[in-house]
């Protein structure tokens, strides 16, 4: 396919505009440009962070699409707290990854959502029909997916112009100074360990507020936060908080385990979710509690 780069477009990296016009993930762009598929005035290139002129002609040659079937499992448990004909609300359990990947070939959100609403296939990408944002395996709390085609678009044009309120609540080790605050850092792929994502200065931009809700020193100095994403990168809230000197209690990835504390996965709960209705335009909002097991955790705190 060919794009003649639009004036709304120029400036933009390379692999989003090949993501928008190809209408496939960053991933998939990304994977093509380093494959040699795309050209811009006739020229390959291959990195994705190129930016484009107004005009520049691009040239997309996507490899053949493999097999990405998906097999319905109506075994998957989720929670459900709201439905209508174009949008789904869901309390997401820890534990449960969004949509098939590297390890997770089967038993994921994805394939629930297919038992339950099978009409979703054909919505937004082969592998991940109807997600338009995701939560860690390890984080629990709300999640919109959508059920028509019209809504995914008006979904991820509202993501892209941060108009989705997303606020989670963060227990965090230390005490953090100030009661709000704002972590303005980039965020890309570790240099260190590739599996890992980390603040790096060529890192996607990224924003993360936050408001202190309590502090505690027993059993150990920590923070309770209500964090807001302004954007939505991989690991965000965990990598910012981190990058501060304040990692998320049980995140042994991007902190450690600590003996003052036990907390089985990340205590991170998406706690918030709000939005314009992406058909209707009407304001929804939706909150979910703190689930039973970072709830115990909270109530060891004095």
């Amino acid at each position: 396919m060919n794009i003649e780069v639009p004036d709304a477009l120029a400036g933009e990296r390379l692999d989003r505009i090949v993501a928008l016009e190809a209408g496939v993930s960053r991933q998939e762009a990304q994977a093509c440009i380093d494959g040699g598929g795309v050209t811009v005035n006739g020229r390959i290139l291959t990195k994705g962070s190129a930016r484009a002129v107004a005009a520049d002609v691009i040239t997309v040659d996507m490899p053949a699409a493999a097999d990405t079937t998906l097999v319905a499992d109506a075994g998957v448990e989720f929670e459900v707290i709201y439905e209508d004909d174009d949008v789904i609300v869901i309390d997401k359990p820890a534990g449960l990854v969004v949509h098939p990947g590297a390890g997770n070939a089967d038993g994921t959100l994805v394939h629930g959502l297919l038992a339950r609403y099978p009409e979703i296939a054909g919505v937004g990408e082969s592998d991940r029909p109807g997600i338009v944002h995701r939560l860690d395996s390890g984080t629990s709390g709300l999640m919109v997916v959508a059920r028509t085609e019209m809504a995914r678009q008006g979904l991820v044009e509202a993501l892209t112009l941060r108009d989705v309120t997303r606020q989670y609540r963060a227990l965090s080790w230390g005490e953090v100074d100030g009661l709000d605050g704002i972590v303005d850092a980039p965020i890309g792929r570790s240099t260190r360990e590739r599996t890992k994502m980390a603040v790096v200065a060529d890192g996607r931009e990224a924003r993360t507020r936050y408001e202190v809700v309590d502090r505690f020193t027993m059993p150990a100095k920590l923070t309770l936060l209500e964090c807001m994403l302004e954007t939505g990168r991989t690991h965000q809230i965990r990598v910012h908080l981190a990058a501060i000197g304040h990692p998320v209690v049980g995140d042994t990835r991007y902190g450690r385990s600590r003996p003052a504390l036990r907390c089985d996965r990340p205590f991170l709960h998406a706690e918030r979710l709000a939005f314009a209705h992406p058909v209707t335009g009407e304001p929804v909002a939706f909150t979910s509690a703190l689930p039973p097991d970072l709830a115990a955790v909270q109530a060891k705190l004095s």
